[in-house]
């Protein structure tokens, strides 16, 4: 699955402009550029090349050699792949960036995908909105746009690359077991205009026909239930553990212990009863997509 790059660094001019960040509190993040920075640093002088001859030379300004260099910044793929080339590595430096792939995204994100990436089951009701794994690109790019105070762009897409990268959960082999229940207004709210409200709705009906997810509207004329108060998530894993958390029970907080989870499974057991049926899911994403 490919994923949105995060900000230009690369210029005709050779101008250092906007690239990946380093967050200065996620110290493995942290060490893992500083190492790659450093042999990039290496191999540049054992080819002799000072350090703005060798940024004319793959395309990019010199500033911006410098900060990778120093661990300051996070190179982009194609900045390793020309790095790569140029200095005749042989495939070392380009090889690099499989170490830099989970990096480029912020740690909290990290984790989360990678607690699902173990998930062999996730159950999930998202009282606001539309769950991660479900967005389309120009969908979680309006809403991280909408924030205040803002992001900046290199904020912006280096985020929607991280949850469009938590997707291939939907490529997974053996495939998990999904379950999502929304609200129904999550539907009807044009996120991103017209045109992308269409993409996403059609996102939801290719994702709700595939095997092993299920997904179900809780329809708006429903009274109250279980999720009023917030999202709920379960996930469980192969060890027969599980982890889960909900905004509106343990003051937020994840819980592992088989009463708590007990708890939360029960309140979206009854949020899935009360949410209308698969079947008459995709029939109502079909009819709002039509009235688009």
């Amino acid at each position: 699955m490919s994923v949105v790059g995060a900000g230009t660094e690369q210029s005709g001019g050779g101008a250092d402009e906007p690239g990946w960040d380093v967050d200065p509190e996620d110290e493995s993040g942290v060490a893992v550029v500083a190492a790659v920075g450093r042999q990039v640093k290496v191999w540049r002088e054992a080819a002799g090349m000072r350090a703005g001859e060798f940024g004319a030379a793959i395309g990019y300004g010199e500033d911006l050699v410098r900060k990778v260099e120093g661990g300051r910044r996070i190179p982009r793929p194609e900045f390793l792949d020309r790095a790569d080339e140029v200095l005749g590595a042989g495939g070392k430096i380009a090889a690099m960036k499989r170490d830099l792939a989970a990096v480029r995204y912020p740690k909290k994100v990290r984790d989360l995908a990678g607690v699902e990436a173990k998930a062999v089951e996730i159950a999930a009701y998202v009282a606001h909105g539309l769950h991660g794994l479900l967005q389309t690109p120009g969908h979680a790019r309006a809403l991280f746009e909408a924030r205040q105070p803002p992001y900046s762009h290199d904020e912006v897409e280096r985020m929607v690359a991280a949850r469009m990268a938590r997707q291939s959960i939907f490529e997974r082999s053996p495939v998990p077991a999904l379950s999502f229940v929304q609200e129904e207004s999550a539907l009807r709210r044009p996120i991103g205009g017209a045109a992308e409200w269409r993409r996403q709705l059609e996102r939801l009906l290719d994702i709700g026909r595939f095997r092993n997810v299920t997904l179900q509207v809780m329809p708006t004329h429903r009274e109250a239930h279980p999720g009023m108060d917030g999202d709920i998530d379960v996930l469980k894993f192969k060890d027969g553990t599980a982890v889960g958390r909900s905004h509106g029970a343990f003051n937020g907080r994840r819980v592992t212990d088989a009463k708590q989870l007990r708890i939360l499974e029960l309140r979206y057991g009854v949020i899935r009863a009360e949410a209308l049926t698969p079947r008459e899911t995709l029939a109502l994403i079909e009819q709002v997509l039509g009235e688009t």
